[in-house]
C-alpha cells in the first residue's frame, strides 16, 4: 500500500467519524510541547473510548486515555487515566497511573511562597491511584480505593541564593494509602458532560502498617455541576478541597495548580496542607459557524494554608483564561482542547483530549 494512502487514512480518522454510536474507538496520536524546564517535549497518545456489551443506549462512556513522552533533556513519562464504567452502572473504576522521571519545581510551603529561584527537585516518582466503586443507587457508588505514591533518586539542586530548608520527604519517600469514598455521577460522558452532576468525598490513610514511610490522612471533596444553555452551549462549574494531616511529604502535599483546575498556574506553585478552589467554566461544543471547531473561557479562584481554618478567603489566587475545541469524535462527543490559562505570574498551555473536568 502507498505510504500517502496509509497517512490519508490515518488522517482521515480525526476528519471522518464512520464508525458505528456502538463500536469502540481507538486512536493513536502525536503531541509536542515546550517548557523551560523540560525543552522540547514528543510524545504519544493513545484513547480507547467503548459502552459495556456495545449498548450506548444504556451505558456510559468509558475512557482509556496513555500518554508517554520524552524530552531533549532525557527526562521521561508514562501516564494513563481511566474511568470505567460496568454494565447498568454495577461498577465504577476510577484511577491514573503516573510514572515519571520529570524535573518538579519546589518553591517552598504556604500562600507566601514568592522565592525569585524555585529549587529543582529530579526524581523518579510514581503514582498509582484506583478507586473500585459498586453500584448502590440511580448514579450513586461506594467503594474502596488505593493510591500509592513513591520519590526515588532523588536530585534537590538548591537555588544559588536562599537555599530551601530541606522538606519532610525530600530525601524520598514511598507511602501506601488506603480508604474509601463514595460517588454520585449523572454525567454520560465524562470526558465531556453537557449535563448532569457529579461528587465525590474520598478519605485516604497512610499507615507504616502497610508500608507507608510517613502516616499520615487526606481527605477530598469534588463537585461540578454542568447544564445546557442550548444544543451546544454548556454552563460548567466545579468545587474542590483536599485536606492533609499527620506527617505529609512534601510531594503529596495538597497541590495548587493544575491541568484541570487553576489552569495557568505551575503544579504546585503553592502547596501546604489545605487547599481549595473553585472555577466556572462556559463552552461552545461547537460554535455556531461550525461543525468541528468550539471553544471554552473560563476562570477560577483558589488558595491554600496549613489548616482548613487558615484558609483567606479574601486573599484568593484568581486565574483565567480561554481554549479553542476540534471535534475529535462527533458520535461519541469527544474534543481535543487546547486551552491558556493566565495568571498574575504568566501563561500555561494545555493540550488534552477531553475537557478539563
Amino acid at each position: 500500500m502507498k505510504p500517502h494512502t496509509l497517512l490519508g487514512r490515518y488522517l482521515g480518522k480525526f476528519t471522518n467519524d464512520t464508525t458505528a454510536p456502538e463500536k469502540p474507538r481507538f486512536l493513536v496520536y502525536p503531541t509536542a510541547t515546550y517548557a523551560p524546564e523540560t525543552s522540547l517535549e514528543l510524545g504519544i497518545s493513545t484513547l480507547y473510548l467503548y459502552h459495556a456489551r456495545g449498548d450506548y443506549k444504556t451505558n456510559r462512556l468509558s475512557e482509556i486515555n496513555a500518554f508517554t513522552f520524552v524530552t531533549l533533556r532525557g527526562q521521561y513519562g508514562f501516564n494513563i487515566d481511566n474511568a470505567l464504567y460496568g454494565h447498568r452502572d454495577r461498577w465504577l473504576f476510577i484511577g491514573r497511573t503516573r510514572l515519571q522521571r520529570f524535573p518538579l519545581l519546589y518553591y517552598g510551603i504556604g500562600k507566601d511562597a514568592y522565592p525569585a529561584a524555585p529549587a529543582t527537585v529530579d526524581a523518579l516518582s510514581i503514582q498509582i491511584r484506583q478507586r473500585a466503586l459498586k453500584g448502590i443507587g440511580k448514579n450513586l457508588f461506594t467503594g474502596l480505593q488505593v493510591d500509592y505514591q513513591a520519590l526515588s533518586r532523588v536530585s534537590f539542586d538548591q537555588p544559588d541564593r536562599n537555599p530551601f530548608p530541606l522538606p519532610t520527604g525530600a530525601r524520598g519517600s514511598a507511602n501506601l494509602g488506603l480508604g474509601a469514598g463514595v460517588v454520585y455521577d449523572s454525567r454520560q460522558n465524562a470526558l465531556n458532560a453537557r449535563r448532569g452532576f457529579f461528587g465525590e468525598l474520598a478519605f485516604l490513610d497512610y499507615n507504616p502498617a502497610w508500608g507507608s514511610t510517613f502516616r499520615f490522612q487526606n481527605t477530598n471533596f469534588d463537585l461540578r455541576y454542568y447544564r445546557t444553555i442550548n444544543k451546544t452551549q454548556v454552563l460548567a462549574w466545579q468545587g474542590f478541597g483536599q485536606f492533609m494531616s499527620g506527617t505529609v511529604p512534601f510531594n503529596q502535599l495538597a497541590l495548587l495548580g493544575s491541568e484541570t483546575i487553576m489552569r495557568g498556574y505551575y503544579p504546585g506553585r503553592f502547596r501546604d496542607r489545605a487547599h481549595v478552589a473553585t472555577q466556572l467554566e462556559y463552552r461552545f461544543l461547537p460554535f455556531p459557524f461550525s461543525k468541528r471547531l468550539g471553544g471554552a473561557v473560563f476562570a477560577s479562584v483558589g488558595t491554600v494554608a496549613p489548616t482548613p481554618a487558615q484558609l483567606d478567603v479574601r486573599k484568593l489566587l484568581p486565574a483565567g483564561g480561554a481554549g479553542l475545541r476540534y471535534f475529535l469524535f462527533p458520535k461519541k462527543d469527544i474534543f481535543l482542547r487546547f486551552d491558556v490559562g493566565f495568571t498574575r505570574e504568566g501563561p500555561g498551555f494545555y493540550v488534552f483530549t477531553g475537557e478539563a473536568f
